[in-house]
């Protein structure tokens, strides 16, 4: 019988880690420092610099790329200082989660406290870790070539692979915390599954509302301009028509807002019909908790439209979908085991 309880206080850290990351992650993006770091150097680059001469070389490098040149070259060395340091903190999570990951792995692995299965699922984590790590820096070349920002889409498959390491080591623990199957009602299991897959959809499309600073327009609710209808305000940006709802600030705006929509009706539906079946204690809460944090999270989205997204909104809108995603992994797995 394998010692499981450490091997899931492991993964539930790697997660606590992961959510930390995000939300550092998303204050960088808030405050436009993700481009402050434009080299990437895996092991120095853990120190930042100690000096003014390695500070003004920094400053120098930064100096050389489109951010810079385009939009700060009004910055002052102080004002380098306070956009490097979210950037840098950010990059330094990002190795801490690897050491944290890996370090364990191989000891658990040398112990052979690990099954053949969660062996196997430990190598998807490693293979997502090290993936994430480079979809980071991908996304940030994308922004030193010629304009001083990044791909919407890059910073969409960095932020949703984030998202799904978590996701997925959240269900390795929980496979490990209940190892018993149970008789479930598939129905209601593969409803999930798909509320699940429109989840990950609208949170693709909240990073391409950041990727594209969409939500500094139409601040209204809940039309997309005051006292009009939403056809009449979505415009038309990019030809193709339908490429304005993956480029256009409009149209992605359009989309995310509906999806919300969508997420909070299959959501109640989950509710409806879990209260049609015989359901335990544990997957009552989860259910529950998903409730409240949609309902949180609409709210939340709301007031970040309506008050163009200031800093602390941002990050707290961002947050409650990291702990919807995180409520809708337990109450899927409660469901499916």
């Amino acid at each position: 019988m394998k010692d499981n309880k450490r091997i899931i206080y492991w993964l539930l850290t790697g997660c606590l880690l992961i959510f930390v990351m995000v939300v550092v992650g998303g204050i960088t993006r808030l405050t436009h420092s993700g481009l402050s770091i434009s080299n990437y150097k895996l092991i120095s680059g853990t120190i930042p610099p100690m000096g003014e001469q390695e500070w003004q070389e920094a400053f120098d490098l930064y100096k050389q790329f489109p951010e810079y040149q385009k939009l700060n070259s009004h910055f002052t060395l102080s004002n380098f200082k306070s956009i490097f340091f979210w950037e840098w903190l950010h990059r330094v999570i990002g190795r801490l989660i690897g050491i944290v990951f890996i370090i364990p792995f191989l000891y658990f692995l040398v112990k052979k406290q690990l099954s053949k299965s969660t062996i196997k699922k430990c190598l998807v984590l490693l293979f997502l870790g090290g993936f994430q790590g480079f979809l980071g820096w991908y996304m940030v070349k994308s922004g030193l070539i010629d304009r001083p920002d990044v791909s919407h889409y890059r910073l969409a498959a960095h932020l949703t692979t984030a998202f799904l390491t978590f996701a997925y080591s959240l269900w390795v623990a929980l496979d490990l915390k209940y190892p018993l199957k149970k008789e479930i009602n598939k129905n209601l299991r593969n409803f999930m599954r798909f509320t699940l897959i429109v989840l990950i959809t609208q949170i693709i499309w909240g990073a391409f509302v950041a990727g594209l600073d969409a939500g500094f327009i139409h601040n209204f609710w809940p039309f997309m301009s005051e006292g009009k209808l939403i056809h009449e305000t979505v415009y038309i940006e990019h030809q193709p028509l339908s490429k304005n709802f993956f480029e256009g600030k409009s149209g992605v705006q359009f989309v995310h807002r509906y999806l919300a929509y969508i997420v909070v009706i299959l959501i109640g539906v989950i509710v409806y019909k879990s209260k049609k079946n015989a359901i335990t204690g544990v997957q009552k809460r989860g259910v529950q908790a998903l409730l409240a944090l949609v309902l949180l999270q609409f709210t939340l989205g709301v007031l970040t439209l309506v008050f163009a997204v200031p800093l602390w909104l941002g990050i707290a809108h961002q947050v409650v979908a990291f702990f919807l995603l995180a409520a809708m992994t337990f109450t899927l797995h409660r469901f499916s085991k």
